[in-house]
């Protein structure tokens, strides 16, 4: 059993606050998992008896009928027959299909249409329940018909989004063993998807990520577009995987698709592709900061993946850039974590040899903001001597606020701390340690 102590505590405080729970993520990240069995769990240690806890599978067969809207309220409201609190957890409800409201077809369930109005679909079953006192309400989804931004505006204030993401590392080794060097070199090629665990032979493991890759994932995103944009999309993520950690945008996309790809793609279908990636929750989009002048910078932006085994699978495990694979794993820490992150730049103008005013941009990796709290976090896989120490933290270096310092580094060693205040941590010490941002 892996234990997820800091998606529980988010449900727990949660509870019984009288607004829907909804739980998003990638597919097969363990949302079921969390809900059906640790959540489940909790609430019968708590008190809570079986038949106040009811886990309805939507991608179970047996429960396709439910996929109706009227019968999935019907169901459900059959099922509470007294006063006591009922938790239902209603998983991936994305299944429910929209009907037009049975007021302007004699009583028949038709199928609606995108264009239809006045549709009846799983967000008015859900408003519905809530008006229940003795319904706490949870409902999970996975792929791009179920998106926080449709979230944010059918249930405005009135839900909690809890998002999952694959196993965090401290998560991974729980169940691993206790040599975490060997663990890191584990999870840094095949990621954190819980079923990866199960799989004792390399060519297993690799078979069910590129199974989750193509059958999965790419058929969420497809299912907007014509199947002949397999390619295209395919090609897409490709590139992106390529190109995790470096600073990119539709437009230097589509010319890559040109130049290396022989593909004329528009810079308004790159766009479209890969907001779609990040709604399946398949990628994610980090802007960039200027740290002097306290403004967001746009047009350039850095993508990386929620499991960096499946970017690794994408390109074949043949691009063993460590470097990046460890900013990816940082990256996925820091929002596991709870941080808002964003890539710093320090802009610093200097002169020339012809003694020209030039600007030079520096650039901190990730800041992650929590409240009041703020740390600037740079990755640098292998620091062999001073000259590369320097280069690495020159970023660091030229920030001149009090927020916290860090340089993460592959090696394990003892953390350190210089005179301009910059801590240096190996990565498995940061990622095990719940407080590593301030040790």
């Amino acid at each position: 059993m892996i234990e997820r102590p800091r998606y529980i505590e988010k449900l727990v405080s949660y509870k019984d606050n009288g607004r829907v729970k909804i739980i998003t993520g990638i597919r097969r990240c363990g949302k079921s998992y969390l809900l059906k069995e640790l959540y489940a769990s909790y609430l019968h240690l708590n008190g809570i008896d079986e038949k106040h806890f009811v886990y309805i599978a939507l991608d179970d067969f047996d429960n396709s009928h439910l996929w109706n809207p009227v019968e999935l309220n019907k169901y459900i409201r059959s099922l509470i027959v007294d006063n006591q609190m009922y938790y239902i957890v209603i998983d991936e409800i994305q299944n429910v299909f929209d009907i037009k409201n049975p007021i302007f077809t004699n009583g028949k369930i038709v199928k609606a249409k995108k264009t239809d109005e006045d549709k009846l679909g799983f967000v008015q079953v859900v408003l519905g329940l809530m008006k229940i006192e003795n319904v706490d309400l949870y409902i999970t989804g996975s792929n791009s018909r179920f998106l926080s931004k449709d979230i944010v505006t059918d249930f405005r204030d009135r839900g909690d989004e809890i998002h999952v993401l694959p196993l965090s590392f401290s998560e991974f080794v729980s169940v691993y063993g206790d040599d975490y060097e060997k663990a890191y070199e584990e999870y840094s090629l095949y990621g954190g998807m819980p079923r990866t665990l199960l799989y004792s032979k390399q060519e297993d493991k690799e078979k069910y990520i590129s199974d989750l890759y193509y059958l999965t994932y790419t058929k969420d995103v497809l299912e907007h577009h014509d199947k002949s944009k397999f390619v295209e999309l395919d090609t897409l993520t490709l590139v992106v995987a390529s190109n995790i950690g470096s600073l990119t945008n539709p437009n230097t996309i589509s010319n890559t698709f040109k130049s290396e790809e022989h593909i004329d793609i528009s810079t308004q279908t790159i766009y479209s592709y890969l907001e779609e990636l990040e709604d399946s929750y398949l990628i994610s989009k980090v802007s960039r900061y200027d740290i002097r002048g306290r403004k967001h910078i746009g047009a350039l932006f850095k993508y990386y993946f929620s499991d960096i085994g499946i970017r690794n699978s994408r390109l074949n495990y043949m691009h063993n850039d460590k470097g990046h694979i460890m900013e990816n794993i940082i990256y996925n820490e820091l929002k596991y974590r709870g941080y808002n992150v964003e890539v710093g730049v320090v802009e610093v103008y200097s002169k020339d040899q012809n003694n020209k005013t030039i600007r030079v941009n520096y650039e901190t990796d990730f800041i992650a903001k929590k409240g009041s709290r703020c740390y600037y976090i740079q990755s640098a896989y292998d620091i062999i001597n001073e000259d590369k120490y320097i280069q690495e933290t020159k970023s660091l270096s030229l920030i001149n606020d009090s927020f916290k310092k860090i340089l993460v580094v592959r090696q394990s060693a003892p953390i350190t701390h210089d005179e301009k205040g910059i801590t240096t941590i190996g990565i498995v010490d940061f990622l095990l340690n719940e407080n590593s941002l301030d040790l």
